[in-house]
């Protein structure tokens, strides 16, 4: 055979493989709002960045009348680009071939590249658009998903990994997303579940749709799996390019560093006027957040999920960091077993990587009712305080109004290691709050007492004035500075600036016993 005989066969080769499950099949993706999983990648990546791997591997299955059905690529697109200039590393499920499904070889091709990522130190993208396993290969399918899952374990807190949903992902197929760093999920064309509607209609009887048991809006709001609901394939990818620029492409690496234009002594007056004269009334966290940040700019997580604390990355002259708020306007900002999961693995997540946590606080205490206790609060409220504690980032707490018993001491207190603590002059730290205190402190005077309310009242405001306040704390030290809120913007990022060479860890150890 001559070269360009040779040549033409390879470009035959190529062109099946770039024709996926063909035409027909690409053209009911796009009926359905999908992209094709190539148009995925394109629109993920920096133009003409991606390097496709293994583009020619085919399945080894012989039974079921498979050996007569091969595709070029075997229904995976795996390979390496750039985004924004970074390596990154990601894997496409082709819905159009065999329905996406994990095969022995595609399982291969996932693996190559994950391996890839680990020694490059660069993040893995796995766009998911699944069948689940190849029924006709048997238990083979399920060893390759067992492979990726080794891998999605020992990589983790390694290289970020990132999992968008955009199509279907049911049974063993979602326990990668799940160890994986975010989750981002397509609203109408993704869903997650373990068992489908039919198999929990069979065994139970209840009867669900595939939206209502494992779409993006279950997901988002109600199990807190996912991490971003997106209205298409396009904006979904362009999120994963977003989170990106927050964080960096490994352990070792600090996070990118973008120019920043907004002053860094910029003063905001407003925020002295934030926080309402009355403890007990509400006001939106994410104001103070907005207000502090460059540019006004909050990249939320879990924005839809336990709303009564606030996740999310955001830079402060020009650094990304990682932000963790109580929002006393859900549930008056009480820690519940939601919030306190939501926390945890935030915090965990930003301590992988290298980003720097701030702290907004304002905790009036964990939410308290029988179904948090038997929901286990006091192990999953552990995990919010184990995270806090372990971390070994730089940390910097801002107390705006409450900070009450236990969660003041979880929310990233100074006494467990957190590095710059400021309070506003709203700052109320105690046990309690006054009302509570007094209740107790003063139980046999206000029984005998003739006029109770009266009495209960003035022991209160005088209760408020010696502990309800931030000068105990600022005394003893476990606050660093009382400061003016329009002061805040400016305090952070001196601290910050501070903390830039902070080196601290923990005692060697295997790795600690989180509460799970």
């Amino acid at each position: 055979m001559k070269l360009d005989e040779k040549i033409a066969e390879l470009k035959r080769r190529d062109q099946l493989a770039l024709e996926g499950g063909g035409a027909q099949r690409r053209e009911r993706q796009h009926k359905e709002g999908k992209m094709s999983a190539r148009e995925r990648i394109d629109f993920l990546l920096d133009e003409g960045t991606f390097e496709e791997t293994d583009k020619l591997v085919t399945h080894r299955c012989h039974d079921f009348g498979m050996a007569e059905q091969k595709f070029y690529g075997d229904g995976f697109i795996t390979g390496y680009g750039r985004v924004e200039g970074r390596l990154v590393f990601v894997f496409a499920q082709d819905f159009t071939v065999f329905g996406g499904s994990l095969s022995e070889t595609n399982a291969g091709k996932i693996v190559k590249i994950m391996d890839l990522a680990a020694k490059m130190g660069a993040p893995v993208i796995g766009l998911n658009d699944s069948g689940g396993a190849r029924i006709q290969e048997g238990v083979m399918s399920l060893a390759g998903y067992a492979d990726i899952f080794l891998r999605n374990t020992l990589y983790s807190g390694v290289v970020p990994q990132i999992s968008a949903i955009m199509g279907p992902c049911a049974g063993g197929a979602v326990y990668s997303p799940a160890i994986t760093d975010f989750i981002l999920m397509v609203d109408q064309t993704s869903y997650m579940f373990i068992t489908g509607p039919d198999v929990i209609k069979l065994v139970t009887h209840e009867e669900v749709t595939k939206d209502q048991l494992g779409g993006a809006h279950t997901h988002n709001e109600t199990s807190g799996v996912a991490h971003f609901m997106c209205r298409d394939d396009a904006e979904c990818l362009s999120m994963v390019r977003e989170l990106l620029s927050f964080i960096p492409s490994n352990n070792l690496e600090d996070p990118p560093r973008k120019p920043c234009s907004d002053p860094i002594d910029r003063l905001d007056e407003k925020l002295d006027t934030l926080i309402p004269d009355q403890s007990n009334m509400p006001y939106d966290m994410k104001d103070a957040i907005h207000t502090v940040v460059d540019d006004g700019y909050f990249f939320e997580i879990h924005e839809h999920y336990a709303r009564n604390i606030v996740v999310g990355f955001a830079r402060l002259n020009g650094k990304p960091v990682g932000i963790v708020a109580n929002q006393p306007a859900m549930l008056a900002g009480t820690l519940d077993i939601n919030a306190s999961v939501k926390g945890a693995r935030f915090v965990r997540f930003c301590d992988c990587f290298n980003i720097p946590l701030v702290t907004f606080e304002d905790v009036p205490g964990f939410l308290p009712g029988t179904q948090q206790e038997y929901g286990g609060i006091i192990r999953h409220g552990a995990k919010l305080l184990f995270a806090f504690a372990e971390a070994t980032v730089p940390k910097v707490t801002v107390i705006t109004r409450k900070a009450y018993g236990g969660a003041y001491c979880v929310m990233a207190s100074k006494h467990i290691r957190t590095d710059v603590n400021y309070a506003w002059p709203s700052a109320e730290i105690a046990v309690m709050g006054p009302e509570g205190a007094v209740d107790i402190v003063y139980k046999r005077e206000l029984d005998g007492a003739e006029n109770r309310e009266a009495v209960r009242q003035q022991k209160i405001e005088e209760f408020r004035d010696r502990l309800a306040n931030p000068y105990v704390a600022a005394d003893r030290g476990f606050v660093d500075a009382v400061i003016q809120p329009r002061e805040t913007r400016k305090k952070l990022i001196q601290a910050l600036e501070m903390l830039e060479t902070k080196r601290d860890k923990n005692p060697p150890k295997k790795h600690g016993n989180i509460p799970l």
